[in-house]
């Protein structure tokens, strides 16, 4: 294909292809000439203009296929355009010369064709040049029309379309004569040239104005007559002219009034297009002449006509277009028959929902429903005077009321509609007294007509649902009105209806209703059942009413209603005889009228039944189960008399037998069969009668059959045959009619009894469908057909999902004729089912040889069949036979079978053939999977060829190749990324069918293309052309087409996720509204007009993928879309829009149905629901940024960084960030204020901390505190919803603990917010109004007292400022978190302890909402839990009485200690231990459950809880006592530890660890002590030890704290350091003696865990220290080893202290001391030392690092804190000194340390110094005499003869008095020696000044205190005196001089000295 991309076509490489190659190979050059042309220079073009030019003729005259006659068209119009345009008068003669040609064959049709295009484009594109042969070519065309089939005159029209595009007003000449030919292909009896003609008016009414001012009339009715027997392309198509020419009639040059266009529509609409004669006949004999097409027609019509007048228009003529639609929908001629009036009302309702929906805005919406509610009000007058005025000539007509009935329904659903969008912003509209809406509705409630009660109920339940608050108002309302007038029929079935609706809702309201209104509705239901026979009038009124309203109470769920359930079991008891006896025995009394309340009453108790199985299935225990049984008995029984009870009373009764036969049905198909297995019989006998029966009605097939087939074979195949193309924008229920659902309840329930019968029983019910399939004819046959094999397809669906077997051969063979019967009807969809039903038969037979059977003789059938109908049944028959046996596996099947549906997919005779067999082939390639690959290429070159030679008026073929194409590309995956020459040649056919079906107008041929360039960008993305890709899919972006939008938008999301910036700019690239907001503004717009689920989702998250993409590179962009889509307000309004779309526009349709803005900006009148989605992205855009640059959230950094890089930061948005979150918070819209504050809540914890670096000591948010409070005041505002005070209390907490106010004046006005909400709560629930559900109750209290919680813990931390706010409602905080605590204690009991939850409930819940109330207990305790242990740690648990709580009811049962009642009166003791349980229980319980990492603050608060409570003494003892509790704790702490890897989690772990220990080790040193006191000292030996290990020294796992400390610890150490472990030292996971790098919390973990362990030792008896003490001193000199190696990182360093601060505790400890333990203790402190002494020789060979300080400290920490016994002994003694002896001759810094520790060995104990004193005294004297020869030179060499001086000044010091002046005698001359004389100082080094300095200090510091010692030796070394009086007289000279210099300069210097040195 490479060969075909040049300028000229490669005619050699293209003679040397086959025929299909080289259609493919010309269309491929066509496609790469057109982009070539333009941008080709034009001297080239003109150079090659002939030779170029011929060759487009030469393919001109090869019998072109249809797309590659439009690319030809295309191709030669450029190169004129491009070229020389002065030959082109030859090319149009050439083509008018074959247009005229007399060759009538088949094989001349494409070239003439082809002729017709190509001079369309030609005179689209050169215009006037070609003005001269324009009479002539158009008279051509013309003349053509008439001789020409349908494609020729489809292409004709086409052609004289772009004509007139291109010649605009020049061609006006011509302009009658074409109206004449169009006139008449626009009722031509091919649909495609109905369009065609269509689009040629449509062009030219641009400049033919005749068409819309003095032929309107005419075109109106000529456009009625083409909408008769039309498809749905058609009615868009002419819906587009008629509306365009209806608007232009409009503008205000013309006469026409807008009351003569809706006369107009008014005449097509009740009248059609027939002419005079025709309709006067109709009328005449009295029947409706207009056809449902027309209707539809018409409808999308007025979509069109008001689209293009536009939204303003629409505000302004609002009432007018009302008006007319109403007219509609109660015209006689229009509800002449029910299913006429049904049609009205959906077209009615289309054109309300799609102009009202789509155009309006919010402020216009709300308007109109204003003149829909004064529209209501009007109709309700008009049937009140009716039914209420006396006069009876003033009365009136029954017709009006009647008509009323249609007005009422249209105007009711409409106002729904718009009530349920506008949701929460419609509460204005509703409280308005003054428009009276709800009174209005409610009025319609007592209509005669059902209709219009029904209609109403409808309106309420969506007022419900869009405003929740009105939910528990309207059902009071309705149920106070029903009480009232119980005895008007209308008024029960009305209210019970309303009632009904409203409970419905409650499941789409979040807030629910209050439990007590279920009660109301039980009761009123059961009056009204009580008291249906007190009055016959209004019996059956009543008995409907009461089972409606029980059926409706089921919606509540099982929590409302299994306190209901005793009392419904008995009015169901009561609706049934008592058995089955009883049945016979009601049919020998009674009349018509009870048998009617009768059957009423119990299709109503049935339809309750059915209501609890499907809404509270928990409640449908076996008990009830048997209990029902008895009733539906009776009830199967009584089918069996219906025929006799119809026979005697007539057809009076016998819809409600059908209604009653329905309920049986529906509720047995629900329960389990075995159930009522013996009444198989009767049920059975029925159900045959209803399915073959002689009365059956015809159940329409979409009811029926859709259910049961292969669903994508419903959407491709069949759905262009049934579906009614006009959706109707509702939710509306249109429930079937009884009859039709009577048929598909029977269905259902063969299906499921079905399994259950015996072999024999089945294989007859079998042969007895066979048997009345064959005997019928004619309409009824097929609906029988349809019946039956419904049945049995439902029956194979239910065996192969239970896995049930059908029975033996006698069953398959009638089971077997029976679907292929059905695989050879008529029905398309029949004939859909019954393939599926083959494949389900084939799956539960799970034979191979039947397998294999039905296959060939579907082989054979279509051998030999030639019937379209038996080739399309079978040829689906062998795709489908494999779906559910795993695919297909056998290659010789798939080849066979690829090859009849080849065969079968290239008959051109029958287009219906190609249909199906293409659609089986795709099916094929999705079953053979990897198999299917030898069949490829094959594939590939036939859904080509065809592609290229199917007529485009053959649609359905098209889409057929479409899905075959996709599942090619499916089956190739990944290896079209292949380079090979196959693959390549595939890759290409892949890119040309795709272009193919792009230029194909079809909207599901598009979505097909489109579907496969997004399959191959998933597989193949480098060749997959976005430059060109996005584009198209950016056109049809707006496509009226709900399947091409959705292809579009899936496309766009796969494309987003990687290429979102690359999308971006190929979009913006277009004109129009892309290029104003780019793609993603047109996403938004796109998302605000869409009501499809699906489309919304992909919407949201292909917006959501290149915001991630591309939010930080573009982000003032986003936040800017963000912040105008919330700022699009409904109040804009724009001048009326006439434009006409762009001459280019290609895609006529796309936006035919769609709304236009009414402004001319970006976003005008957006959802709110939109609106909220722009918040939820600017939340997005936060969290995203977050792990971005620094300087996102760094205001100096972010301003620094702009200066020097384009870069753009969200910190600098900051004020737009508040004013959005402020205008969402403040909105009317309930849920755009959650998002609103939802966005402050993320902007307050993300910017609180955030500096204003221009005010030095603030922080930038606080600037918008007035912005924060303004937008949390309305969420505190009384009628607040709860959730939306809830959320505001979050936000207020959040801002009060952010510290962004530190001024408590600032802070008072959020904080007075919280305090009005703390005393709402104190209020109560009782007092509060039931609007909502009493889980909102808690809800609400528990944010509230959340949010307080976390003011408090706040507070606790910041000091004394805050808590100010806090203190004075502490007292009632403290009950009320009390009380919320232990009612989450009881929920979270396990169920098997439900009986011991309060059956009142607790403090914030009902018993009844337990389950509703959890959540919200899960969401806050945590917090509330740390705030009640904050507040119990600063009482230290003293009780003070701080007053009553102001409580609705009792705290708790207990109310936790605080009970006046004097026989509960509790001691403070006892109350103080339920306060320590519950927070210790709670807390316990909640760290041994297994949960998620997401709550991981949870985890947080329930430590920081634990250790509050053990910081106070009280609790601290209690939990010292217990030591059960003790070790309980501890288990839980090890289990959290070793699942939890958050190092904040650890370090607060071994916190509470430690606490734990110490209040162990409190406990047992306050025993100890007492038995001291008690005994006395005279007789310690016989005091009893304390402490774990008794006298035994054993420790118990499970049961000892000591060893649950001891395994916390190991855990912990061996995590950081593997080496300790011997099994994990050389092991991968230990990591041998690699170094681990351990972090500075690792560190703070071991040093934690250290501290620990060295306290273990202390709460151990004698013996039990001695078992402890090898393990802690193993780990503490295995951490100590590591250190000392440096193999824990460059951290090390901060691990030493706490290792030798642990170390000390442990040599200190009193276990080392005691009698008992003393020995073994000595012993192993001597084991510890000798191994301390081993790892300092093993590292002796390497020089003196830093490591050898660490063991030569943690050597002096056992010197003088061990006794004397462990270190004195030898040869321990002899290596330490040893040890110290090499360290003195070591270098900086180890020799500095060295003398610093010696300084600590010479002051310690006598014992334990002397023998280092003599050891080491006199190198130390050598050591400083010999300073005075080598100096220091640097600071460390200084330090170190510094600390030398000390240590010999300690050794002095330590000597007796006795021998200290001889040592004085030894040390002064040294000093004296460091000292220089005048001259050397000047000039010596820093180093020697300061050691000369520091000498002469210490001279004169010493020198008077042995004076004596200082006399003699001056005396006797005069070179020292004189040598010291140098110094001293030096010194003081430098004294002096230092004293003068600040006189001199005094003048520069502060008078003030800042003191800088504090300690």
């Amino acid at each position: 294909m490479e060969q075909a991309h040049s300028l000229l076509l490669n005619e050699e490489a293209c003679s040397q292809l086959r025929e299909h190659q080289r259609a493919e190979f010309v269309f491929e050059w066509l496609r790469f000439l057109k982009k070539l042309l333009p941008a080709t220079d034009r001297a080239d073009v003109k150079k090659n203009q002939k030779r170029l030019v011929e060759q487009l003729t030469t393919v001109l005259t090869g019998s072109p296929g249809p797309p590659t006659r439009l690319l030809l068209a295309q191709c030669l119009a450029l190169v004129y355009r491009v070229g020389d345009s002065l030959t082109s008068s030859l090319t149009v003669d050439r083509c008018n010369d074959i247009i005229r040609s007399k060759d009538d064959s088949p094989s001349f049709l494409p070239t003439r064709l082809a002729a017709v295009a190509c001079l369309g484009v030609l005179y689209e594109q050169l215009g006037r040049l070609l003005i001269n042969s324009f009479k002539e070519s158009v008279a051509n065309l013309l003349k053509a029309t008439k001789s020409a089939e349908s494609q020729g005159r489809c292409e004709i029209m086409l052609c004289i379309e772009k004509i007139l595009k291109g010649l605009g007003v020049s061609a006006m000449s011509c302009h009658r004569d074409i109206y004449k030919a169009a006139r008449t292909c626009l009722t031509d009896r091919s649909m495609a040239v109905r369009c065609a003609a269509a689009k040629c008016l449509l062009e030219l009414q641009r400049e033919a104005v005749f068409l819309w001012s003095t032929e309107l009339e005419n075109v109106a009715t000529l456009c009625f007559r083409a909408f008769e027997g039309s498809n749905y392309d058609v009615r868009v198509g002419i819906s587009k002219l008629l509306g365009t020419l209806l608007a232009s009639a409009l503008e205000p040059r013309q006469r026409n009034s807008l009351k003569e266009v809706m006369e107009l529509l008014s005449s097509g609409f009740l009248r059609g297009g027939a002419g005079f004669l025709r309709a006067s006949g109709d009328m005449l004999k009295g029947i409706s002449s207009v056809s449902r097409d027309v209707r539809v027609g018409i409808t999308q019509t007025c979509v069109v006509f008001v689209s293009i007048l536009g939204g303003a228009w629409l505000e302004t003529h609002f009432s007018c277009l009302l008006s007319l639609l109403m007219e509609w929908v109660s015209h006689a001629r229009a509800t002449q028959y029910p299913a006429d009036a049904v049609s009205c009302h959906c077209c009615a309702s289309f054109i309300l929902r799609a102009t009202l929906g789509t155009l309006l805005g919010e402020k216009a919406q709300i308007a109109a429903a204003k003149e829909i509610c004064q529209l209501i009000s009007k109709q309700k007058r008009v049937v009140d005077a009716a039914l209420h005025e006396g006069n009876m000539e003033a009365r009136v007509r029954p017709a009006d009321v009647a008509a009323s009935q249609h007005v009422l329904v249209c105007a009711l659903l409409e106002l729904g509609s718009l009530l349920q969008d506008l949701s929460s912003t419609a509460a204005p509209l509703l409280l308005d007294t003054s428009i009276g809406m709800l009174d209005t509705v409610i009025s319609v409630l007592l209509h005669p007509s059902a209709s219009a009660r029904l209609a109403a109920a409808w309106c309420l339940r969506c007022v419900a649902v869009g405003n929740p608050a009105q939910v528990a108002v309207l059902l009071d309302r309705c149920a106070e009105r029903l009480n009232a007038l119980k005895s008007c029929p209308e008024a029960v079935a009305g209210y019970s209806a309303a009632i009904a609706a409203l409970l419905g809702a409650v499941q789409l309201c979040p807030l629910g209703i209050s439990h007590s209104k279920g009660k109301v509705v039980m009761t009123l239901a059961e009056d009204l059942l009580r008291s249906a026979a007190q009055n016959s009038r209004i019996s059956v009124q009543r008995t409907q009413g009461g089972w409606l309203l029980l059926s409706a109470l089921f919606t509540l769920g099982p929590t409302v209603m299994e306190h209901h359930l005793p009392r419904l079991l008995l009015l169901w008891k009561c609706a049934f005889p008592l058995s089955v006896k009883d049945v016979e025995n009601e049919l020998r009394r009674g009349d018509s009228f009870t048998w009617q309340v009768t059957l009423e009453g119990r299709a109503g108790a049935l339809c309750a039944m059915k209501s609890l199985v499907v809404h509270c299935k928990d409640l449908l225990t076996d008990d009830v189960i048997s209990r029902l049984l008895p009733l539906l008995s009776c009830a199967v029984a009584l089918l069996n008399q219906l025929p006799s009870i119809i026979k005697s009373y007539g057809n009076q009764i016998k819809n409600a037998a059908t209604v009653f036969r329905l309920r049986v049905y529906e509720i047995l198909t629900m329960l389990e069969p075995k159930t009522y297995e013996e009444s198989f019989g009767t049920v059975l006998k029925q159900l045959l009668n209803d399915l073959t029966g002689p009365e059956i009605t015809a159940c329409a097939e979409l009811n029926l059959l859709p259910s049961l087939c292969y669903m994508p074979l419903i959407d491709s195949l069949v759905t262009a045959h049934f579906i009614f193309n006009l959706i109707v924008f509702s939710e509306v229920p249109t429930p079937l009619p009884p009859a039709s659902a009577l048929t598909a309840a029977a269905v259902q329930l063969f299906g499921v009894i079905f399994p259950h019968l015996g072999i024999q029983q089945k294989a007859q019910i079998l042969e007895q469908f066979c048997e009345f399939v064959r005997q019928l004819k004619g309409a009824r046959q097929q609906t029988v057909q349809i019946h039956v094999a419904a049945a049995f397809c439902c029956t194979l669906k239910c065996l192969a999902s239970s896995r049930r077997e059908l029975g033996s051969e006698e069953v398959q063979i009638p089971a077997l004729s029976l679907l292929l019967g059905a695989l050879e009807g008529s029905n398309p969809l029949l004939r859909c089912m019954a393939a599926e039903g083959l494949a389900r038969l084939v799956q539960v037979l799970n034979d191979p040889n039947f397998t294999v059977s039905i296959t060939l003789m579907s082989f054979d059938k279509l051998k030999t069949a030639r019937d379209a109908i038996t080739r399309t049944g079978h040829a689906l028959a062998l795709s489908a036979v494999y779906r559910y046996l795993s695919g297909i596996s056998s290659p010789q099947y798939l080849s066979a079978c690829v090859g009849v549906l080849f065969t079968l997919s290239q008959d051109s005779t029958s287009h219906e053939v190609q249909m199906w067999a293409l659609h089986a082939l795709s099916m094929v390639v999705d079953l053979a999977g990897p198999l299917y690959h030898s069949h490829l290429e094959a594939s590939f070159t036939l859904v080509l060829r065809l592609l290229l030679s199917t007529p485009h008026t053959h649609v359905e073929v098209q889409q057929s190749l479409g899905r075959c194409l996709n599942a090619l590309i499916t089956s190739m995956g990944p290896d079209l990324q292949g380079e090979g020459a196959g693959v390549c040649a595939v890759r290409t056919s892949c890119l040309v069918g795709c272009a193919v079906m792009q230029d194909i107008q079809d909207c599901l041929v598009q979505a097909q293309a489109i579907s496969c360039l997004q399959q191959l960008h998933m597989f193949a993305p480098r060749f997959v052309n976005l430059a060109s890709l996005v584009p198209s899919l950016c056109i049809n972006l707006c496509s009226s087409y709900l399947s091409l939008r959705r292809a579009v938008v899936a496309c766009l999301r796969q494309l987003a996720q990687r290429e979102a910036v690359e999308v971006s700019e190929h979009a913006v690239a277009l004109t129009g509204l892309m290029a104003e907001v780019g793609l993603e503004g047109a996403l938004f717009s796109l998302l605000d007009r869409e009501s499809d689920p699906r489309l919304c989702r992909d919407i949201q998250e292909t917006l959501v993928h290149m915001m991630s993409l591309a939010a930080e590179s573009s982000l003032a962009h986003w936040l800017k879309l963000c912040k105008d889509v919330l700022s699009a307000s409904a109040a804009a309004a724009a001048a009326v829009e006439t434009q006409q779309e762009e001459d280019g526009d290609r895609y006529d349709d796309s936006s035919a149905f769609h709304a236009k803005s009414e402004s001319s900006g970006p976003f005008n009148n957006l959802r709110w629901s939109t609106r909220v989605f722009s918040m939820e992205c600017v939340c997005r855009i936060i969290a995203q940024c977050e792990n971005r640059d620094l300087a996102h959230f760094n205001m100096a950094l972010a301003q620094e960084q702009r200066l020097h890089e384009s870069a753009d930061y969200v910190v600098l948005h900051l004020a737009d960030l508040i004013r959005m979150a402020f205008m969402a918070a403040t909105d009317h819209s309930d849920q755009l204020r959650l998002a609103g504050l939802q966005t402050l809540l993320v902007i307050i914890r993300k910017f609180s901390n955030v500096p204003e670096p221009e005010f030095p000591g603030h922080v930038i948010l606080e600037q918008y505190q007035a912005n924060v409070g303004a937008a949390l005041r309305p969420a505190f505002h009384v009628d607040a919803p709860p959730n939306v005070t809830a959320k505001a209390c979050q936000v207020c907490s959040a801002w009060i603990a952010s510290g962004v106010i530190s001024d408590l004046r600032d802070l008072r006005r959020v904080h007075q917010l919280l305090a009005s909400s703390l005393a709402k709560v104190q209020v109560g629930r009782d007092v509060t109004s039931q609007l909502y559900n009493e889980s909102t109750f808690t809800m609400e209290t528990l944010a509230v007292l959340k949010a307080w919680a976390e003011v408090y813990i706040t507070a606790v931390q910041a000091g004394a400022g805050l808590l100010k706010l806090v203190q004075t409602d502490l007292a009632t905080l403290s009950r009320l978190w009390l009380a919320a605590l232990q009612d989450h204690a009881l929920l979270t009991l396990p169920s098997q302890y439900s009986s011991q939850l309060p059956s009142t409930g607790g403090s914030f819940y009902t018993a009844e909402m337990v389950e509703q109330a959890r959540p919200h207990y899960y969401s806050a305790w945590a917090t509330i839990l740390h705030a009640t242990a904050l507040w119990l740690n600063s009482t230290g648990f003293i009780m003070v009485d701080e007053g009553p709580a102001n409580l609705s009811r009792p705290v708790t049962p207990t109310s936790m200690g605080q009970s006046t009642s004097l026989s509960s009166v509790k001691s403070p003791e006892d109350v103080n231990t339920d306060r320590l349980h519950l927070i210790l229980g709670i807390s316990v319980e909640f760290l041994c459950s297994p949960h998620s990492g997401d709550q991981m603050e949870n985890i947080s608060s329930c430590l920081q809880a634990l250790q509050a409570l053990l910081e106070v003494p009280w609790p601290r003892s209690k939990v010292g006592n217990d030591q059960a509790l003790s070790v309980e704790l501890l288990s839980v702490l090890h289990r959290l530890i070793v699942t939890r890897e958050s190092p904040s989690i650890q370090l607060a772990v071994l916190e509470l660890v430690r606490q734990i220990v110490c209040a162990a080790q409190e406990h047992v040193n306050e025993k100890r002590h007492s038995a001291e006191v008690d005994d006395g000292a005279a007789e310690k030996e016989t005091v009893p030890e304390f402490g774990e290990g008794r006298d035994t020294g054993g420790l118990v796992p499970g049961k000892s704290l000591v060893f649950g400390a001891l395994e916390l610890c190991l855990c912990t150490l061996v995590r950081k350091l593997p080496q300790l472990s011997p099994k994990l030292a050389g092991s991968p996971t230990g990591r041998g003696g690699q170094t681990c790098f351990l972090s500075n919390t690792d560190c703070r973990l071991v040093t934690s865990a250290l501290a620990i362990l060295s306290e273990l030792p202390s709460i151990c008896s004698p013996e039990g220290s001695v078992s402890v003490l090898p393990t802690v001193l193993y780990l503490l000199l295995g951490v100590l080893r590591e250190a000392v190696k440096g193999s824990v990182g460059a951290e090390s360093g901060q691990l030493v202290p706490g290792i030798l601060q642990a170390l000390r505790t442990v040599l200190t400890s009193p276990m080392s001391r005691a009698e008992k333990s003393r020995g073994a203790w000595t012993e192993l402190l001597r084991c510890a030392l000798h191994t301390l002494l081993e790892s300092w020789h093993s590292g002796s060979s390497l020089s003196f690092q830093p490591h050898s300080v660490t063991t030569l400290t943690s050597l002096t920490i056992f010197l003088l804190y061990a006794s004397a016994e462990v270190t004195t002994v030898e040869p321990l003694q002899t290596r330490c000194i040893q040890a110290f002896r090499d360290s003195l001759e070591s270098k900086d810094p180890v020799l500095s340390r060295s003398y610093q520790l010696l300084v600590s060995l010479f002051q310690g104990p006598a014992l334990v110094a002397r023998p280092f004193i003599l050891a080491l005294g006199g190198r130390l004297v050598s050591q400083l005499e010999e300073v005075e020869k080598s100096r220091p030179q640097g600071p460390a060499e200084l330090q170190a003869v510094q600390d030398a001086i000390r240590a010999l000044e300690a050794l002095v010091f330590a000597a007796d008095e006795t021998h200290r002046p001889q040592l004085v005698a030894v040390l002064l001359p040294i000093l004296i020696s460091l000292l220089l004389d005048e001259n050397a100082l000047a000039s010596a080094p820093a180093a020697s000044r300061s050691l000369h300095e520091s000498a002469l200090r210490d001279l004169m510091r010493i020198g008077p205190q042995h004076s004596a010692v200082f006399k003699a030796l001056m005396a006797s070394a005069p070179h020292m005196k004189a040598r010291l009086e140098a110094a001293v007289k030096g010194n003081q000279e430098s004294v002096n001089t230092k004293a003068q210099a600040p006189r001199v300069i005094s003048k520069n210097t502060p008078s003030i000295q800042l003191k800088i040195n504090f300690l």
